[in-house]
């Protein structure tokens, strides 16, 4: 099967004053049509970034310094700003991790959705509430005809992201890339959004690349399954196969730094005791987001 979005040696760095920061070192992996991709590891391995890299958002000082992003067979790198704002929203949409930074408290739901919809769709005035309106009802929020009107304050937490994934879904991508969908959500909540999730990639056929540090996540709804670790890509396989035999060393430390039901709070949790190589180790280990990166302690 011909992937839909095939990722070949992606290189994305940052400038700093300590010297060049590669976030992203040579990645790569491929999304198959209807396909759900987890891509998980420790906060600094480079997840998000690649995520940002695909729909070409990385912010100064941070800038893709090599490699492809081949969607449909065409590479993202080569496309003009003009093009990528086409397929942005249009063919791939995207989650970001936290819904109340993500939201403009100026603007009201529905204008957040309505401005995707006159972006890529045309729709504007009573046609683009009306569809607004669908939108927030097909993410399963009640009485979306008044929560359109509501603005991003007003809204809990999981209804925030529910708002997020109307806006990411308003256009109908073929990929959406969900950036820890379920961070700072209680559990009945991230429930509600996996529930939510499996229920449109079922609907509509896409496909999603899911990033994350939550391993039950990643085993109730993925296909397959990368595993990243100081910008690299160390494992790639089935999600049951990671799980029941995973052989990178960094892989086993994940999963036995996952808590069960057998765990006591007189046990300690196991910690990650994979030790990288010493070309693994001369490199700083980062933390990026969009806007900003950080030396980790």
């Amino acid at each position: 099967m011909t992937p839909l979005l095939e990722i070949k040696n992606l290189q994305t760095q940052f400038t700093t004053d300590d010297g060049l920061v590669k976030a992203v070192d040579d990645v790569s992996f491929s999304l198959a049509p209807r396909e759900v991709l987890g891509v998980v590891g420790e906060s600094g391995s480079g997840k998000s970034v690649t995520s940002l890299s695909i729909l070409r958002l990385v912010a100064r000082p941070g800038k893709i310094a090599g490699g492809e992003i081949l969607w449909k067979g065409t590479d993202l790198l080569k496309k003009s700003e003009a093009e990528m704002r086409k397929i942005r929203g249009d063919e791939i949409a995207m989650i970001f991790q936290e819904p109340m930074t993500s939201l403009d408290p100026l603007y009201t739901v529905g204008n957040h959705i309505n401005e995707a919809l006159q972006l890529h769709q045309g729709l504007k005035g009573k046609e683009a509430r009306l569809r607004a309106i669908e939108a927030l009802r097909e993410v399963g929020i009640r009485e979306p005809e008044s929560r359109v009107d509501a603005y991003p304050h007003q809204l809990s937490g999981g209804m925030r992201q529910r708002v997020m994934i109307a806006i990411a879904l308003s256009c109908d991508p073929d990929l959406l890339i969900a950036d820890e969908p379920t961070t700072a959500l209680d559990v009945t909540v991230q429930a509600k959004v996996l529930d939510l999730l499996q229920k449109l990639r079922a609907e509509r056929g896409m496909s999603i690349l899911l990033v994350t540090h939550n391993m039950g996540l990643v085993a109730e709804i993925c296909d397959r399954v990368v595993v990243m670790h100081r910008g690299k890509v160390v494992e790639t396989a089935p999600v049951l196969e990671l799980f029941d035999a995973p052989r990178h060393p960094y892989t086993q430390g994940l999963l036995r730094s996952i808590p069960t039901l057998d765990s006591t709070f007189k046990q300690p949790l196991p910690t990650l005791d994979y030790h990288p190589s010493p070309e693994e180790a001369a490199l700083p280990l980062v933390q990026v987001s969009a806007n900003h990166f950080a030396r980790v302690a």
